[in-house]
């Protein structure tokens, strides 16, 4: 897929060429992961608890799903409360159609193996909570570019490279600017856009935006 730079990005600014990385910002962005990661578990721990329990008593185990993406340290599993029947892997499978309209944009509108209480979770993004673990690991960023699988790099085609740079975020550019309710191929501009701008300004911005966004719940499927 062939992404033009010189397109614009959802609030109509001109990717440019990527900024110098001070190797003091990005001390600092990890400093901020760490303590923003380890204070979010502390605070949320009840609501982290209480989501658990939603789970089990309504849909049994597993609590978690292991989903494997890449990031800028090779693969590795990111923690999400599961979200969907026990089964999703194989109820796929069996359905050609909606394993086709997955392929697309590896995301389903109105996906029928979500359960009814993930369908809450993911309206207000609380399924993405236990990423805070894998902040912490320094696996992930509190913000950053989208997580994806290995099966879809190929979606952005020549810069694959670039994007495997950064960690992937917990909220990013793209989650402020439309979620789900943007194509694919939009998404991907995003993702450039950020890591070629990214500075710390940047991302305090993001994630001031993030809280009214989640509240929101729109474009979250």
């Amino acid at each position: 897929m062939a992404t033009d730079l010189r397109l614009t990005v959802a609030d109509d600014s001109e990717i440019l060429c990527p900024p110098e990385r001070r190797v003091h910002q990005r001390v600092l962005k990890r400093m901020i992961d760490l303590s923003g990661a380890l204070a979010l578990l502390c605070l949320l721990s009840p609501l982290l608890l209480l989501v658990a329990l939603l789970i089990v008593f309504t849909d049994g185990f597993p609590i978690c799903y292991l989903r494997r993406v890449v990031g800028s340290r090779g693969e590795f599993n990111a923690y999400k409360f599961r979200t969907m029947c026990r089964d999703a892997d194989a109820v796929l499978e069996l359905n050609p159609e909606l394993r086709e309209a997955f392929r697309q944009n590896f995301k389903l509108q109105s996906d029928p193996r979500v359960t009814r209480v993930g369908v809450w979770l993911r309206k207000y993004s609380l399924d993405e909570l236990p990423q805070l673990v894998n902040v912490v690991k320094g696996q992930m960023s509190l913000v950053g570019p989208r997580m994806i699988t290995a099966e879809e790099l190929s979606k952005y085609g020549e810069y694959q490279d670039l994007l495997v740079t950064v960690r992937p975020g917990l909220t990013g550019y793209w989650q402020t600017r439309g979620r789900q309710d943007v194509s694919y191929e939009e998404r991907v501009r995003m993702d450039v856009y950020y890591i070629r701008q990214w500075d710390l300004a940047l991302d305090l911005k993001i994630l001031l935006e993030t809280p009214w966004k989640v509240i929101k719940g729109k474009g979250a499927y």
